[in-house]
C-alpha cells in the first residue's frame, strides 16, 4: 500500500510545486514522486501528466529520445494551466539502467528500441500505470485531462472511477538523432504523434 512519507514546495524554473514522496515504506529511496503546480484546484478537471523516469534523457540531455524535453514542456504547461505530474521511477519503460544502456549498444548495431529490448529477454515495455491510478486516488483526484502521446496511459484510466476529460499532446520535435526511435513509438506502440 503506498503512502504518502515526505512533502515539500519546491521553487523551479518553470514555478512553484508541491512534492509528494510515495512508496510503501519511509525507507525507499527510489519513492514515485508527484509534483503538483502551485495554482492546481483539485475540485475541477486536474492536467496530469504519467511520466516514466528517464536519467539519460532528463538529466543528462540525451538526444536519443525526446523525455527530457517531454517533462520540461510539461511542468511549464502544468505551472501555467495547473495540474500534477506523476514522476514514475520506471527507468527505460521499466528496465531499469544497466538495461537500457545494453539496449542502446544493441541499438548502435541497427535494432530499433523493440528489436533491442526483446533480443535481451526483456518486454518491449514493461511499465505499470496502476501505481500512478493508487496515487491520484490517495490524491482524492477523479477528472482529469491527460497530458500524452500514448494510448496506453489512456487504456490505464479505463475501469478505475477516475473520469477522463481530454487528451492533450505533448509532442516534441524529432532531431537528427531520434526519429526512427519516434517512428518505431507511433508504428509499433501506436504513439499519437502527428509530426512524423
Amino acid at each position: 500500500m503506498l503512502k504518502i512519507q515526505a512533502q515539500s514546495h519546491i521553487p523551479t524554473d518553470f514555478g512553484m510545486f508541491t512534492v509528494y514522496a510515495f512508496s510503501e515504506n519511509e525507507e525507499d529511496w527510489n519513492p514515485h514522486l508527484v509534483w503538483v503546480a502551485e495554482n492546481t484546484d483539485f475540485s475541477r478537471t486536474v492536467n496530469v501528466r504519467f511520466h516514466s523516469e528517464c536519467i539519460t534523457g532528463e538529466v543528462f540531455h540525451s538526444k536519443k529520445c525526446e523525455c527530457g524535453q517531454q517533462l520540461d514542456a510539461a511542468m511549464k504547461f502544468m505551472s501555467e494551466n495547473g495540474g500534477i505530474i506523476i514522476y514514475l521511477r520506471q527507468e527505460g519503460r521499466n528496465i531499469g539502467i544497466i538495461n537500457k544502456l545494453k539496449a542502446y549498444a544493441l541499438q548502435e548495431e541497427g535494432f530499433d528500441t523493440v528489436e533491442a529490448n526483446l533480443k535481451l529477454g526483456l518486454p518491449a515495455d514493461g511499465r505499470n500505470f496502476d501505481v500512478a491510478i493508487e496515487m491520484l486516488k490517495i490524491l482524492k483526484v477523479d477528472h482529469v485531462n491527460l497530458l500524452t502521446n500514448n494510448p496506453e496511459k489512456l487504456k490505464s484510466l479505463e475501469n478505475t472511477g477516475i473520469v477522463l476529460g481530454k487528451r492533450i499532446p505533448l509532442e516534441i520535435d524529432s532531431n537528427e538523432v531520434n526519429e526512427d526511435y519516434l517512428i518505431t513509438k507511433k508504428d509499433y506502440f501506436g504513439h499519437l504523434l502527428e509530426k512524423l
